[in-house]
């Protein structure tokens, strides 16, 4: 299993983001994420890191459909694409009901559909076929022309198990956000492996985004983590994915539900023996990369999330 690192900030330039790419670079960390920026593109922002001279292979999860069409998503990635020449994974997302509501003035009827009809496009499009699509919510007649680079990785954010099987008809990455490593494994990863086989192709593998903190003294790690994740931890599709899994974030106070946050190993924290003995559970689960997110203690100081992950990249093994 590999280790990649979650960039914890909302840029406002490049500087601020130089440092957490340096350190994936000059590391055992395998590639950076950024979740969808709407202080900064991520696209945008990947391609100045590389122009810096920071370049690393990226990941995009997930970027947020209602906000970019497909032609435009695809351009997007052909650019990050050629002008960084680093590999990349894009993934994408509905977004939350709420959030689509928003932007669209209604939420999509079908999420399922939104979804497999934009990574068909998007796919299309990257491979340089031409398209001609009339769908429920995404059509296209077009043609990108095909660039000598490597293609993306197209992820699907996947929470549930009828998002986790369109991901493994569709999709080259199932990209979880908190899932605990026994949903992955039990729910999650037969539904991903049922729908390939299915539509006769490989099983996409799994990307695990996962907020981490370290105890050390001065600095309550459980709080961090609650912090870091509430934003999430509050929204409808987040609760109902925990609530099948067993852990309860609706009732109780704040402490008792990072209490079982940690417990259910959705939240890593504690001493770096405890943080390993969570990486190897959701190897066992069948996590192929996964994004440590210190979004929590970068909260308190960038500087400290730097220092956290260089520590559990270097001193952690997920075997």
């Amino acid at each position: 299993m590999k280790l990649s690192v979650l960039l914890p900030v909302m840029p406002l330039d490049v500087r601020a983001a130089m440092p957490f790419a340096a350190m994936v670079k000059h590391s055992p960390g395998h590639s950076l994420w950024q979740g969808q920026g709407l202080l900064l593109d991520s696209y945008q922002l990947f391609t100045a890191l590389s122009a810096a001279g920071v370049g690393v292979p990226m990941g995009s999860g997930v970027a947020l459909i209602p906000l970019r069409s497909p032609l435009e998503a695809a351009v997007q990635i052909n650019s990050v694409m050629a002008l960084s020449k680093q590999p990349m994974v894009a993934g994408f997302g509905p977004g939350a009901k709420s959030f689509q509501a928003s932007v669209m003035q209604r939420p999509y009827s079908s999420p399922l559909t939104a979804m497999r009809e934009y990574l068909g496009i998007v796919r299309e499009l990257l491979t340089g076929r031409p398209v001609s699509r009339d769908g429920q919510y995404f059509s296209l007649h077009a043609q990108l022309p095909p660039l000598h680079t490597n293609i993306a990785e197209l992820g699907l954010g996947v929470l549930r198990p009828r998002m986790a099987a369109l991901a493994g008809e569709v999709a080259d990455v199932a990209i979880t956000w908190m899932c605990p490593p026994s949903y992955i494994s039990t729910i999650l990863q037969p539904a991903l492996q049922a729908a390939a086989e299915s539509a006769g192709r490989p099983s996409p593998r799994i990307v695990s985004v996962v907020p981490v903190a370290r105890e050390v003294p001065g600095r309550e790690h459980a709080k961090l983590l609650w912090e870091g994740s509430q934003v999430h931890l509050g929204a409808p599709h987040y609760q109902d994915m925990l609530a099948r899994a067993g852990i309860d974030v609706t009732t109780g106070t704040p402490s008792e539900s990072t209490g079982r946050l940690l417990a259910g190993e959705v939240f890593l924290g504690g001493s770096l023996d405890r943080i390993g003995e969570g990486l190897q559970s959701y190897k066992a689960a069948g996590v192929d990369e996964l994004v440590l997110n210190t979004t929590g203690v970068a909260s308190v100081s960038a500087d400290a999330a730097l220092e956290e992950l260089a520590t559990i990249l270097t001193e952690v093994s997920p075997g």
